[in-house]
């Protein structure tokens, strides 16, 4: 199957999942699972970034799939910082290549990070997808991540 009807298939299934969930971190935890099940090993570490509502210019872990994850990032560090700021996806083929990069696993060699909207536009995590492999991510991977992404908060 091409990856970009895997990713419609994987939305809808997403979709379903989280339908009639309130408990956000459930929804966060439910996709984080099923998008690390769908496209490992590619996916190396599947998580997410939330705002923090104490500390409203920090990320801090949500839920997550793969090995330890950075605690807390900046707003404006690091990729995932980077992400939450200019509030739109970036994918990165070479991590070592991307300045102030944070390596909470020094195994990442790639990675795509993509916002997370309240249903009132505002930002509430970000989508941070890893993996060993260089280059491992494009466009497919950007609009099905988005894809995703959109409507978690309201699905």
């Amino acid at each position: 199957m091409e990856r970009a009807e895997q990713y419609r298939e994987l939305k809808a299934e997403i979709d379903a999942v989280v339908s009639g969930e309130s408990y956000v971190p459930a929804r966060y935890a439910s996709a984080a699972c099923l998008l690390s099940q769908a496209f490992s090993p590619r996916f190396f570490w599947t998580g997410f970034y939330v705002v923090d509502p104490l500390k409203p210019n920090e990320l801090v872990v949500g839920p997550y799939q793969g090995t330890l994850g950075c605690l807390r990032i900046p707003i404006g560090k690091g990729v995932c910082g980077a992400c939450a700021e200019q509030r739109e996806s970036i994918i990165v083929p070479d991590v070592h290549a991307f300045p102030g990069h944070i390596a909470c696993d020094s195994r990442t060699n790639s990675e795509i990070v993509v916002p997370v909207f309240d249903p009132d536009g505002a930002l509430a995590a970000v989508l941070d997808v890893d993996s060993e492999q260089p280059d491992a991510f494009d466009e497919t991977d950007r609009l099905g991540l988005e894809a995703v992404c959109r409507h978690l908060l309201t699905a």
